[in-house]
C-alpha cells in the first residue's frame, strides 16, 4: 500500500532547530539570516517578559479595540499620512475627524476652525504652545514692543510635556503650586501671574494625577476681566487630553470649550478616551487667525501642494482610520 508522505516535523522543532542552537547577538546585527518563524518566536517569547497591556490601568492608553477596527487598521498601516495626493481618501477621513472633534467642542459655526491630527496629545500640546508663542510675538511686534521674555501660566499639576515645551521653546513657566486638599488651579492664582509677556494660560480638563476638571469657565472669566482692565489679549488653551472625549457626553452643559470666547485652542488624546490604540491625538484652533501662517509649511515634492503643521513627517494612517471607526461606530 502506498501511503502519503507526511512532513517530517522532527527536523524543525519549535525550540530545537539549528537556528536556535546559535547565540543571537543583542546589540549587533547577526552575521546571517534566520527563518521567519524563528525570528518571530524569539521576539514573541522575549516580549512575554513585558506586563500584560490589558491589565495596564496606569498609563491612560487604549488596550483593546473591536475586531472590525483592528481589521481596518491592519489594512491601512502602510498608508503614509503625509502623502495626501497618493491617499486622498485617508486625507478626507482625517478632515472629517477634525471637523467632528471641532463640532464636539462647540466650535462657532461662523469661525474658520482648523485642526490637525498628531501622534498623541503631547505633540498636540507642542503645536498649540508654538501657536500661542508665535501669536504673542506677532502682537508684541505689531505694537512695537520687545518679544524676548515670553511666559506661560500653568499649574504644577500639568503633564510633563508642558515642561518640555517651555524648555525646548524657551518660554518661562509660571507654575501655580498645589496645596493640601486642592489639586487644581484657581482664577485668582492665575491673574496675579499674568503680565504683558504672558503668551497664554493653560487649564486642564482632567488632570493627570487626580482626573479633576479645573474650574475652566471661572478661570476664563477672570482672565477676560484682567485683559479688559490691563489692555491685554492673553488667551486660554485647554489641555483636554483626558477629559475631551468624556465631558461632552457626561457633562454636556459644562462650559469649558469653544463656547468660551477666549479659548483659542484645545488638544485631546485619541488613544485615551478616544479608544484608539496609541498613538493618535488632535489639536484644534477656534479660528485660522489663532494658528499663525508662518508655522504652516507647504510641501510639493510628493505631488501637489500639501500644507503641514506637525513635529514629524511620515506616519501611518491607520490610527486615523481607527479613530474614524470609533466616531462612526459609537456616535454621540
Amino acid at each position: 500500500m502506498v501511503k502519503k508522505l507526511l512532513p517530517d516535523f522532527a527536523l524543525s522543532p519549535a525550540y530545537g532547530s539549528r537556528a536556535m542552537t546559535e547565540p543571537v547577538p543583542r546589540y549587533t546585527l547577526p552575521e546571517g539570516e534566520m527563518p521567519p518563524e524563528t525570528a518571530y518566536r524569539l521576539i514573541h517569547d522575549e516580549l512575554m517578559l513585558d506586563g500584560n497591556a490589558r491589565l495596564n490601568l496606569a498609563t491612560f492608553v487604549t488596550t483593546w479595540m473591536e475586531p472590525e477596527a483592528e481589521r481596518l487598521m491592519s489594512e491601512t498601516f502602510d498608508k503614509n499620512m503625509i502623502d495626501k495626493d497618493e491617499y486622498p481618501q485617508t486625507a478626507e477621513v482625517e478632515t472629517r475627524c477634525v471637523n467632528m472633534v471641532a463640532r464636539l467642542f462647540n466650535a462657532p459655526e461662523e469661525a474658520e476652525t482648523v485642526g490637525v491630527s498628531t501622534l498623541g496629545s503631547s505633540e498636540a500640546v507642542m503645536l498649540a504652545g508654538m501657536a500661542l508663542k508665535w501669536s504673542w510675538r506677532k502682537r508684541r511686534e505689531a505694537a512695537g514692543q520687545p518679544a524676548g521674555q515670553p511666559n506661560l501660566i500653568l499649574g504644577a499639576n500639568v503633564q510633563v510635556v508642558w515642561e518640555k515645551f517651555c524648555r525646548y521653546w524657551e518660554v518661562e513657566p509660571r507654575y501655580i503650586p498645589m496645596r493640601e486638599g486642592r489639586y487644581v488651579i484657581e482664577p485668582e492664582e492665575v491673574t496675579t501671574r499674568i503680565d504683558e509677556n504672558t503668551i497664554g494660560v493653560v487649564a486642564i480638563l482632567g488632570t493627570t494625577f487626580t482626573g479633576e476638571f479645573e474650574p475652566i469657565e471661572a478661570i476664563h472669566d477672570a482672565v477676560v476681566r484682567h485683559n479688559a482692565a490691563h489692555g491685554l489679549a492673553v488667551p486660554l488653551h485647554i489641555d483636554a487630553a483626558s477629559g475631551g472625549f468624556v465631558a461632552p457626553f457626561i457633562h454636556p452643559d459644562l462650559r469649558w470649550d469653544f463656547r468660551l470666547p477666549n479659548v483659542v485652542s484645545i488638544n485631546v488624546s485619541g488613544h485615551k478616551y478616544g479608544l484608539v490604540y496609541p498613538g493618535v491625538g488632535w489639536a484644534v484652533w477656534r479660528d485660522r487667525q489663532h494658528l499663525p501662517e508662518e508655522l504652516i509649511f507647504h510641501v510639493n515634492y510628493l505631488g501637489g501642494d500639501m500644507p503641514t503643521f506637525t513635529l514629524n513627517f511620515s506616519r501611518p494612517g491607520n490610527q486615523i482610520i481607527g479613530q474614524y471607526y470609533n466616531f462612526l461606530r459609537l456616535g454621540r
